[in-house]
């Protein structure tokens, strides 16, 4: 394990953040964040990959570092559709715009310490499957690799299609008061975000190739709290309340995993 290596993801990820954090002042749109939220990890993939002593393409840790940015990328660039779209800001930062804006400090500290600074700890955390693995020496690919690679593949379907699913949905002018019920949203109230957990949980797979890859748990675990009981499914669903079909909809449909709907 070279600690080089954690030391440049850390300021990799701070570095970039910080970036980004003037780039939304000057757009005066903090909801940026979000398009760059998946570009993070790859810079954070990026560099632990690049800083090896020696680099093998034909190794876990090019594998590692391709499906991460393969991830980002598709993710950030799925957001930034949506929000090159929009002209006013994501009501959440509006709302802690305004809360912060009471604090000492100011709006502008604060969103930086409180969601660009934490975003890019949090980044790094996520993220330590990938930097164990590339600060690791350079390993062929084995079942571990091809293990963890099925899984993925299963959360980047369920991900990608998911949204797919849902932007046609909300591109269709008859679909306004409707909500999106059908696809994999029949099964999950929430594929996006279970696709998004478990392509984690596949790149920690792959990290028990390497020594101390074990620990690597660290980023399915942080990623899948984050996204059940914190910021994806808890937020979208309060947006939900009292939609007319929500309470039906939540009844007959499985919040996270995957199950056949219920019929009441």
């Amino acid at each position: 394990m070279d600690w080089l290596t954690v030391v440049a993801c850390v300021l990799a990820s701070f570095l970039f953040l910080t970036a980004i954090f003037f780039v939304a002042r000057a757009k005066n749109r903090y909801d940026v964040i979000d398009i760059a939220w998946g570009l993070a990890f790859i810079a954070i993939a990026g560099v632990s990959y690049i800083v090896q002593s020696e680099i093998k393409f034909i190794s876990v840790q090019t594998l590692t570092t391709l499906l991460v940015i393969v991830w980002g990328l598709r993710l950030s660039l799925h957001i930034n559709a949506r929000w090159s779209h929009s002209t006013k800001e994501d009501a959440r930062y509006t709302d802690m715009r305004h809360k912060y804006s009471k604090l000492p400090g100011g709006a502008a500290l604060n969103m930086y310490t409180r969601v660009f600074l934490v975003q890019a700890i949090l980044a790094v955390i996520i993220s330590t499957s990938v930097i164990i693995i590339n600060a690791s020496a350079p390993v062929p690919l084995g079942w571990a690799a091809v293990i963890g690679v099925i899984i993925w593949v299963v959360g980047f379907f369920f991900e990608s299609t998911g949204d797919k699913q849902l932007q046609n949905h909300l591109a269709n002018p008859k679909n306004k008061t409707k909500l999106m019920t059908s696809g994999l949203w029949k099964y999950t109230r929430h594929p996006n975000y279970f696709g998004e957990a478990i392509q984690w949980w596949g790149i920690w797979v792959i990290a028990l190739s390497v020594p101390f890859g074990w620990v690597g748990m660290i980023s399915p675990i942080v990623i899948t709290i984050l996204l059940v009981f914190i910021s994806g499914v808890p937020l979208t669903e309060k947006r939900f309340e009292g939609r007319p079909g929500w309470e039906k909809y939540k009844k007959e449909t499985s919040i996270f995993l995957p199950l056949p709907p219920k019929r009441g």
